[in-house]
């Protein structure tokens, strides 16, 4: 069992959602990547998706694409994200970590051998973006092996007949993406999420997380009135290239009192 499951089982007994906000290592270099992540995990982090860098980010929008341009020119590599992660769980082995990428660099590194490394850097869960529900196979059987959750996406136009399928072997939490369209654009009302994740939780069990336009506070409240964890990543990258550090740590601690403010019935 990973570090994600006990969150949430905890999360439920304290009647609150997570707040999961995101980090593209190495952007703009490998040290301010590694000082978010502990930032974050001090300032009401409850789980940090690590963004690994790759040349055709087809799903992000513009903001996570130039962080990843930066972070491949600060000398990003799936191997050097791996690293990072071991790093700092050599200061923090409580806080869940989820590696966002897509599948090319896995290819190239070697699914088998991808799926030990990451396990024993301490890594919790993986989010392979392009991964087609139709060869799942070629990345859940190792990852299952090596205790990795294998997180899958679904949309607002992933239909009833779909949903098993895309489902089939999931583990961790699901991804919810709550708009159509790319990365950090536009936000899911409060209506949409009454009728969106309602549907879902008729097909699994599994905690469902929110993301894909949540920028601010209040929005991520809104998102853990009704779901299990609210995603956020454009706004804190957008905060990281205006300002510094202090201002997207600040960020967070903001949106991780926004989510903790929202008590579940």
């Amino acid at each position: 069992m990973t570090r994600i499951a006990p969150l949430f089982t905890r999360l439920r007994a304290e009647r609150r959602a997570a707040f999961i906000p995101f980090v593209e290592a190495f952007d703009p270099n490998r040290e301010t990547s590694l000082a978010l992540l502990h930032g974050m995990a001090e300032r009401g982090a409850d789980i940090i998706e690590i963004g690994v860098p790759f040349t055709d980010p087809m799903a992000d929008g513009p903001t996570i694409q130039a962080a990843g341009r930066r972070a491949l020119l600060a000398g990003a590599s799936l191997a050097g994200v791996l690293a990072l992660v071991q790093e700092f769980r050599s200061r923090n082995n409580s806080t869940p970590l989820v590696l966002m990428g897509y599948l090319n660099p896995i290819l190239a590194y070697g699914v088998a051998r991808f799926c030990v490394d990451a396990a024993e850097a301490g890594v919790d869960g993986l989010i392979v973006v392009d991964l087609p529900t139709e060869e799942a196979e070629l990345l859940l059987p190792d990852a299952a092996a090596n205790g990795l959750d294998v997180i899958r996406l679904v949309a607002p136009t992933t239909s009833d007949e779909r949903l098993p399928l895309v489902l089939a072997g999931s583990s961790g939490f699901v991804y919810y993406v709550s708009i159509t369209g790319i990365t950090g654009t536009r936000t899911a009302s409060a209506a949409d999420l009454a009728r969106d994740v309602p549907r879902l939780r008729r097909f699994t069990d599994l905690p469902i997380a929110v993301g894909f336009g949540v920028r601010t506070p209040e929005q991520a409240g809104i998102v853990a009135a009704h779901a299990d964890a609210a995603i956020v990543a454009s706004a804190l990258i957008d905060t990281l290239c205006k300002a510094d550090v202090t201002a997207v740590l600040e960020l967070a601690a903001e949106l991780s009192a926004g989510v903790r403010g929202v008590k579940k019935i």
